[in-house]
């Protein structure tokens, strides 16, 4: 996401600041959602675990990762701190575990679309984002559109330890549980992979992902 803008230190010191605080605000408000529905879904469906760790609260400071933070703030892709979850706890098991899962991506898509139509109801203006406290403020929420929704693509991808690695565990038949878990065996590695070969030039996986939710985030805002 910074990389995108990193001519700005040079050229608009100032302005890479404003980009700088309205990416690390967004980041902040999407992520700790992120986490928070999760937390709320699981202990709507029978596990306290997460609220007993703390993790069932908008505070920041209890989801965020820092490796995932970092990323996210300079590559404009990320990840927070897994929201622990006793699978046996839940009413149905990985059946309820894919509600779970789903619950995170879900909250970003809703919040996409509330701060979207800000934009679209007139109370701030894309075109009008710069360095008075109405452009910061429209500059956080235009970035909190494309986050969230760059979020909720990247964490349905079914591989491990992303959220839609454990929606794909819940909705399988049971017989497809040992390729299941086998898969998620390799899903870290196969995760770096796609990240490594973006970073390299030697593949644009990540580009061919996220570019529609940008193109989306566009066409919600109205830019």
């Amino acid at each position: 996401m910074l990389l995108a803008g990193r001519d700005l230190l040079f050229d608009d010191p100032f302005g890479f600041v404003l980009l700088f605080g309205a990416v690390a605000a967004a980041l902040l408000i999407s992520i700790s959602v992120h986490e928070a529905s999760h937390a709320a879904a699981a202990l709507s469906l029978g596990d306290r675990t997460a609220k007993r760790l703390g993790r069932l609260t908008l505070n920041p400071k209890a989801h965020l990762d820092p490796t995932g933070t970092v990323m996210l703030l300079v590559a404009g892709f990320g990840w927070g701190k897994p929201v622990p979850v006793n699978v046996a706890a839940l009413r149905n098991g990985y059946r309820s575990m894919a509600l779970v899962s789903f619950a995170g991506p879900a909250s970003n898509v809703l919040l996409a679309l509330i701060f979207a139509a800000m934009f679209r109801m007139g109370v701030l203006d894309a075109g009008g984002a710069g360095a008075s406290v109405g452009g910061w403020l429209a500059l956080v929420v235009f970035y909190s559109v494309i986050l969230n929704l760059i979020l909720a693509v990247f964490n349905l991808l079914p591989i491990a330890p992303l959220d839609g690695s454990g929606i794909l565990r819940g909705v399988v038949p049971d017989a497809w549980l040992p390729a299941i878990k086998r898969l998620e065996n390799v899903g870290p590695i196969l995760l770096l992979a796609i990240i490594g070969l973006q970073f390299l030039g030697f593949a644009d996986i990540l580009g061919i992902i996220f570019d529609p939710a940008i193109a989306l985030a566009g066409a919600l805002i109205g830019a």
